[in-house]
């Protein structure tokens, strides 16, 4: 179960909505409860960045009809890790062969505080520039594109 909750003077945790507290209800007062604790970061901005994803992801496949046959969810996947790799956030290891492999890193929030996320960011829109939107004259897109600034 994960339930959000947000620390108040004292040091007491408690839900911060109505659904974390339905969730917490079907404990007792006094029982002891194992939690993992972890800081989320800013919930608004992650989305800005997945809407940014899906941007770049609607432009890019615009023009791929052939490509309706693909799983979507799928090549959404590896289109927003190979952005990630192009933007320079990425994990070079060997494969059995000798072979070098690059995996884009995770953006989760447990990999990257909020800081390297924003600079993450940053470097996303400046990857996207030069590989995907280098040669767009459409104004509309562009527009939809300087939103994200």
């Amino acid at each position: 179960m994960n339930v959000q909750m947000v620390k108040i003077a004292g040091g007491t945790l408690i839900p911060v909505d109505d659904e974390s507290a339905e969730q917490m209800s079907r404990f007792k007062t006094g029982d002891v409860i194992n939690v993992k604790v972890k800081l989320l970061r800013n919930p608004t901005f992650h989305r800005k960045v997945f809407a940014f994803f899906n941007f770049c992801f609607e432009y890019w496949t615009a023009d791929k009809t052939d490509w309706q046959f693909l799983d979507k969810t799928v090549q959404f996947d590896t289109f927003r890790k190979h952005l990630t790799v192009l933007a320079g956030y990425r994990v070079e290891t060997y494969t059995i062969d000798g072979r070098v492999r690059v995996e884009a890193m995770s953006l989760s929030y447990e990999n990257m505080t909020q800081e390297e996320f924003e600079r993450c960011y940053h470097a996303l829109i400046n990857a996207a520039l030069h590989y995907l939107f280098n040669k767009t004259t459409d104004q509309n897109v562009i527009e939809r594109l300087y939103s994200f600034f």
